[in-house]
Protein backbone atom coordinates (compact mmCIF):
# COMPACT_ATOMS: atom_id res chain seq x y z
CA UNK A 1 0.00 0.00 0.00
CA UNK A 2 1.42 3.55 -0.79
CA UNK A 3 0.91 5.54 2.08
CA UNK A 4 2.96 8.71 0.55
CA UNK A 5 6.25 8.18 2.71
CA UNK A 6 9.12 8.63 0.44
CA UNK A 7 7.73 7.34 -2.53
CA UNK A 8 7.88 4.14 -0.47
CA UNK A 9 5.07 0.77 -0.74
CA UNK A 10 4.98 -0.46 2.86
CA UNK A 11 3.19 -3.58 3.61
CA UNK A 12 0.21 -3.15 6.09
CA UNK A 13 -2.74 -5.00 7.91
CA UNK A 14 -6.16 -4.61 6.88
CA UNK A 15 -8.50 -3.99 9.62
CA UNK A 16 -11.54 -2.87 8.18
CA UNK A 17 -14.90 -4.59 7.10
CA UNK A 18 -15.31 -4.65 3.31
CA UNK A 19 -17.39 -1.46 2.24
CA UNK A 20 -20.75 -1.81 0.67
CA UNK A 21 -22.21 0.26 -2.37
CA UNK A 22 -23.55 3.15 -0.20
CA UNK A 23 -20.39 2.87 1.84
CA UNK A 24 -17.05 5.23 0.74
CA UNK A 25 -14.45 2.86 -0.64
CA UNK A 26 -12.17 3.23 2.13
CA UNK A 27 -9.82 1.22 4.06
CA UNK A 28 -8.52 1.21 7.45
CA UNK A 29 -4.78 0.02 7.62
CA UNK A 30 -1.87 -1.27 10.48
CA UNK A 31 1.18 -0.61 8.83
CA UNK A 32 4.04 -2.89 8.98
CA UNK A 33 7.92 -1.37 9.88
CA UNK A 34 11.11 -2.95 9.77
CA UNK A 35 12.05 0.36 12.43
CA UNK A 36 10.76 -1.19 15.53
CA UNK A 37 11.14 1.18 18.67
CA UNK A 38 9.79 -1.43 20.83
CA UNK A 39 7.05 0.37 21.29
CA UNK A 40 4.19 -1.45 23.23
CA UNK A 41 2.14 -0.47 20.29
CA UNK A 42 3.98 -2.47 18.06
CA UNK A 43 3.43 -6.24 17.65
CA UNK A 44 6.26 -8.50 15.95
CA UNK A 45 4.10 -11.43 13.98
CA UNK A 46 7.04 -13.42 12.33
CA UNK A 47 5.16 -14.24 8.61
CA UNK A 48 7.22 -15.69 5.87
CA UNK A 49 5.88 -12.61 3.19
CA UNK A 50 6.99 -9.99 5.43
CA UNK A 51 10.79 -8.83 6.39
CA UNK A 52 11.28 -8.92 9.97
CA UNK A 53 9.46 -5.86 11.98
CA UNK A 54 6.33 -5.15 13.60
CA UNK A 55 3.36 -4.27 12.83
CA UNK A 56 2.86 -0.80 14.40
CA UNK A 57 -0.72 0.60 16.28
CA UNK A 58 0.06 3.88 16.94
CA UNK A 59 0.15 4.37 13.03
CA UNK A 60 -3.30 3.96 11.92
CA UNK A 61 -4.41 5.20 8.79
CA UNK A 62 -7.58 5.40 6.31
CA UNK A 63 -6.81 5.14 2.41
CA UNK A 64 -8.90 4.64 -0.07
CA UNK A 65 -8.97 1.20 -1.24
CA UNK A 66 -7.67 1.98 -4.95
CA UNK A 67 -4.33 2.73 -3.62
CA UNK A 68 -4.35 -1.36 -2.15
CA UNK A 69 -1.46 -2.99 -4.94
CA UNK A 70 -1.33 -6.32 -4.03
CA UNK A 71 -2.33 -9.00 -0.79
CA UNK A 72 0.38 -10.42 0.14
CA UNK A 73 -0.90 -13.14 2.54
CA UNK A 74 -3.12 -13.70 5.35
CA UNK A 75 -2.33 -14.22 9.43
CA UNK A 76 -3.77 -16.56 11.09
CA UNK A 77 -6.50 -16.07 14.09
CA UNK A 78 -3.21 -16.54 16.29
CA UNK A 79 -1.28 -14.16 14.48
CA UNK A 80 -3.65 -11.29 14.82
CA UNK A 81 -5.09 -11.83 17.92
CA UNK A 82 -1.83 -9.58 19.69
CA UNK A 83 -2.12 -7.20 17.12
CA UNK A 84 -5.89 -6.74 18.23
CA UNK A 85 -5.04 -6.53 21.91
CA UNK A 86 -2.68 -3.40 20.87
CA UNK A 87 -5.20 -1.64 19.18
CA UNK A 88 -7.60 -1.74 21.36
CA UNK A 89 -4.73 -1.06 24.29
CA UNK A 90 -4.09 2.59 21.21
CA UNK A 91 -7.56 3.72 21.13
CA UNK A 92 -8.20 3.42 24.82
CA UNK A 93 -10.24 0.35 25.84
CA UNK A 94 -7.86 -1.90 27.35
CA UNK A 95 -5.24 -1.92 29.79
CA UNK A 96 -1.29 -0.73 29.46
CA UNK A 97 1.02 -3.10 29.07
CA UNK A 98 4.55 -2.71 30.79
Amino acid sequence: MDLGYVAKVRPALVISVPACDADRSLVTLVPHTTSVRDSQFEVVVPVHFLKPGAFDAQALVTIPAAKLIRRLGLLQPAQLAPVQLALIRWLGRGPRAR
